[in-house]
């Protein structure tokens, strides 16, 4: 079962409302509050549009994060990758707000994780390894309500089913897709959010080759709008494509950084 978690963002005179797919989890994807038209904040280069101190998170005794400090500016994109159980997506929920860390700072936006989580969930989009979207509604109804939550027009709908070739599927329900179908519509949703950082967890899983093309051009295109990108990923040479930097994590450490470009195989 999904719950609604609303906020307020005011912006001149209008308040927009925002709105958490929450799961009994703990798990989120996060939509969100934006203005459709001047933005001019979510275009704005910043200095740092994720900032990470000494990250730190604990699962019994064992260390998923151990002091893991990154500067992200903004517009940029980083490729996280390591082994399973390295603490990729423990990384990706932590900036997300979705699990608390246990020591260590992160601001995202200029925002603190902690303090002022509902303020970063205002600004960024989570694509986890669960698509959370309702199986009883069709793929346009499903981002008709990611629409209407955050304000922005319907009209824009059907283009993005297009865009990632759903839109022969448009009123077919999500209960009768494949995983990769939901994961093409999961980033259609993406895109309709218009974040300003978005963390993509595994954004190669479940697709094809073709999909694999569409994963690198809505990077590209979320890049162009001034979207900041962190994809956790083992599709090295894959994210490598897009990716201006890279950090190799090993047992929760930051075991490399450096340019994409120059990852050790």
């Amino acid at each position: 079962m999904i719950a609604f978690q609303r906020g307020g963002l005011l912006i001149g005179k209008r308040r927009l409302k925002a709105v958490t797919y929450r799961t009994p989890g703990g798990d989120s994807d996060l939509l969100a509050t934006r203005p459709h038209l001047n933005d001019t904040a979510r275009c704005m280069p910043t200095s740092a549009d994720v900032d990470a101190k000494n990250l730190a998170r604990r699962y019994g005794r064992r260390w998923a994060l151990a002091d893991v400090s990154f500067s992200l500016a903004g517009g940029s994109v980083l490729m996280v990758a390591g082994p399973n159980g390295s603490g990729k997506s423990t990384l990706l929920r932590t900036l997300a707000t979705a699990i608390r860390p246990d020591g260590g700072s992160a601001r995202v936006g200029g925002f603190d994780v902690l303090r002022e989580r509902e303020d970063v969930r205002k600004l960024l989009a989570l694509l986890s390894h669960s698509s959370y979207l309702y199986d009883s509604l069709t793929a346009r109804q499903n981002l008709a309500v990611v629409a209407d939550h955050l304000g922005r027009s319907r009209s824009g709908i059907d283009a993005l089913l297009e865009r990632v070739t759903l839109g022969g599927r448009a009123d077919d329900t999500v209960a009768t897709f494949s995983a990769g179908m939901r994961k093409r519509l999961s980033f259609a949703r993406v895109l309709l959010q218009e974040p300003r950082v978005a963390l993509l967890d595994e954004p190669y899983g479940q697709l094809d080759p073709e999909g694999f093309l569409l994963v690198e051009d809505v990077v590209r295109e979320l890049k162009a709008g001034g979207t900041t990108v962190i994809i956790a990923t083992h599709q090295l040479a894959r994210a490598a494509i897009v990716a201006d930097e890279a950090m190799l994590l090993e047992a929760g450490r930051v075991k490399w950084r450096g340019k994409a470009s120059e990852v050790p195989c």
